[in-house]
């Protein structure tokens, strides 16, 4: 982290200086620092940046204290995008170092777009993105135009980051033969969630999970799990069955180092009790 904040000193501030009460190097690891926890817009820089200024404070001076969201959008456009991805590529090295190692176990991909950036008639950029589950990091990042084009960012992005050893997690879009196998060809492995996009092999699967004897055989076997949260107002039941009898798949071939297959079944129970609903109401 020392090499990367010294290499913020070197990049050319073209404010008036008279004028300033933020420093470049202190805009810049804020917006770092809030993009690794996953804030997507300058009015969540701006909160990340006053809710952890103790922890900021660590790494840079912040001397009238944290920065608006105003000031980080307006600097932020003042620096050029080779700038920026100079910045992110520093700590990009350091992930891919021995010490990143600690950071990397479980990693997500996942898309979405950027609120608060659209411009007159532009479209809102959209973010792929690669997390470390347990540490919160970004790990890697790659803009498309739109949604769909998912499909071809997440082969480059896995191209920039290592996940030899890793487990790697994508929604549905992500589903496809061509990424399992890049995952596999760089030695990790993947939990690619199942939709109507693949429909035979997901028609496929849903009809093998619905026998309900056989899904006691897996709770006896001991290849089930079930959770429980309760938020807003209502109890969230999930339960996982988990097979590796997949031989009778008619698409396995078409899916490397593929080992198992998983069913989520997701319930809702309304909790709130007929007076704490009226409370709610009356408060609204």
């Amino acid at each position: 982290m020392q090499e990367l904040l010294e290499w913020m000193e070197y990049i050319e501030d073209t404010r008036q200086q008279r004028k300033v009460r933020h420093t470049l190097k202190d805009i810049l690891v804020i917006v770092l620092f809030a993009t690794l926890a996953n804030a997507d817009d300058w009015v969540e820089m701006a909160v990340f940046a006053d809710y952890y200024q103790d922890y900021l404070r660590k790494y840079i001076e912040l001397k009238n204290g944290p920065p608006s969201h105003d000031t980080i959008r307006r600097v932020m456009g003042m620096i050029s995008p080779e700038i920026l991805q100079q910045l992110y590529g520093k700590w990009q090295e350091r992930l891919n170092q021995n010490d990143g190692e600690l950071l990397k176990k479980i990693i997500c991909i996942d898309g979405k777009t950027i609120r608060s950036n659209k411009r007159k008639e532009e479209k809102a950029a959209h973010i792929v993105s690669a997390w470390s589950k347990e540490g919160g990091y970004c790990l890697g990042q790659k803009a498309v135009e739109e949604k769909s084009n998912e499909i071809t960012a997440i082969p480059e992005l896995l191209d920039k980051i290592q996940i030899r050893g890793k487990i790697v997690t994508i929604d549905a879009m992500g589903t496809q033969t061509v990424i399992a196998e890049k995952i596999k060809k760089k030695r990790a492995d993947y939990v690619l969630a199942l939709k109507k996009n693949q429909s035979c092999m997901y028609e496929e699967i849903r009809e093998y999970f619905s026998d309900e004897e056989f899904l006691k055989v897996i709770q006896t076997e001991g290849n089930h799990r079930k959770t429980q949260e309760k938020a807003h107002g209502q109890i969230e039941i999930r339960e996982y069955y988990q097979t590796e009898d997949i031989k009778w798949l008619n698409q396995k071939k078409n899916w490397k180092g593929l080992k198992s297959i998983v069913m989520e079944k997701k319930r809702f129970v309304i909790s709130l009790r007929p007076i704490q609903f009226l409370e709610e109401l009356l408060e609204v």
